[in-house]
């Protein structure tokens, strides 16, 4: 569900928070921050997507650290071994991740609840079990090194900095393309998949082809965020594509709030600042994760930030009614 306030306005806002972003290299000096920002654009590119999937269509999905970790390998090896061009490889690792969505969602999204997630889960083990084993070609368990940076021109994005803006370059982008996908047919036809199949179907939506074309959609996303993390940080090994990762996106989107693209961008960044905060005790994540998935639900099952304009909205409406009662 859309903020009302937000649709003639969403376009102003992220065009102030774009901005807001922007700016913060020129106050923000540490490094260890700008790392922090890097890594919310990246998730929240992840988030965006997959919301697209299970907070519009209705569809949930736990292989998506798979789709994301296919990205950054196929740009690491691409780009590393055979020495291909990074960005062309970007595209290539977009284009390859979606056909291989397309072929494990046409099967998978024939499925209902929990034998849905439970295939994707399996998609994202066998993969990640892939990026162990094939150590000549993956690194293995060690890891892949050496991935070269991006580069524009002669201009090469080899620190935090540089990194910065192009992450939340993309970021913004997914974020602009996902509000003009919800406003149109399309998310209107997606928001009735979410409803009743059956009744979307009645109304002549193909429902059958619309689930598969957002699992592809919200796949390439990741893929994306995938290739622009092994540019970035230039070593990746399986252990940032696992099991884990798929909860951690997957709890984003529900504490951010469930077919709210502004709420993917708030649910990415408060979750990675609590990762964050939580590094130094890590055996403790889990334990946050579901402690906060669980209240979320319980209390606030709209998402935080749905969950707090509905309350404010609420409070506003008994404040206005109180003054007319007492006129």
């Amino acid at each position: 569900m859309m903020f009302p306030l937000f649709r003639k306005r969403e376009t102003f806002f992220l065009i102030l928070l774009a901005l807001a972003i922007i700016l913060i290299p020129l106050f923000v000096k540490n490094k260890y921050y700008i790392i922090v920002m890097n890594i919310i654009g990246l998730n929240t590119i992840v988030v965006v997507g997959l919301n697209l999937l299970i907070g519009f269509a209705g569809q949930i999905s736990l292989g998506h650290a798979a789709f994301y970790g296919m990205g950054a390998y196929l740009s690491a090896i691409l780009t590393t071994t055979y020495h291909f061009p990074p960005w062309p490889t970007i595209l290539i690792a977009m284009i390859v991740t979606g056909i291989v969505a397309y072929f494990v969602g046409y099967p998978s999204l024939k499925l209902k609840g929990h034998y849905l997630v439970m295939a994707t889960l399996g998609f994202s083990i066998i993969v990640n079990i892939f990026m162990i084993e094939l150590d000549k070609i993956t690194g293995g368990p060690s890891g892949f090194p050496g991935i070269p940076h991006l580069s524009i021109g002669r201009f090469v994005l080899n620190d935090d900095f540089k990194n910065f803006h192009l992450i939340w370059t993309f970021a913004f982008f997914s974020i602009l393309l996902s509000l003009n996908l919800v406003r149109s047919r399309v998310g209107r036809a997606l928001m009735a998949i979410h409803g009743s199949e059956v009744a979307a179907n009645t109304l002549g939506v193909d429902t059958d082809k619309y689930k598969i074309k957002v699992f592809v959609l919200s796949a390439v996303y990741a893929s994306l965020a995938g290739s622009l993390y092994a540019h970035y940080i230039t070593f990746i090994s399986p252990r940032s594509f696992d099991f884990y990762y798929s909860i951690q996106v997957v709890t984003m989107v529900i504490v951010g709030g469930m077919g709210s693209v502004w709420g993917s961008f708030f649910g990415a960044g408060l979750l990675t600042v609590l990762s964050e905060v939580l590094h130094v005790a890590e055996k403790y994540n889990i334990i946050a994760y579901g402690a906060i998935l669980a209240l979320v639900l319980i209390f606030l099952p709209e998402g935080i930030l749905l969950g707090f304009y509905n309350f404010y909205c609420r409070l506003k409406m008994k404040t206005q009614i109180g003054k007319k009662t007492k006129l």
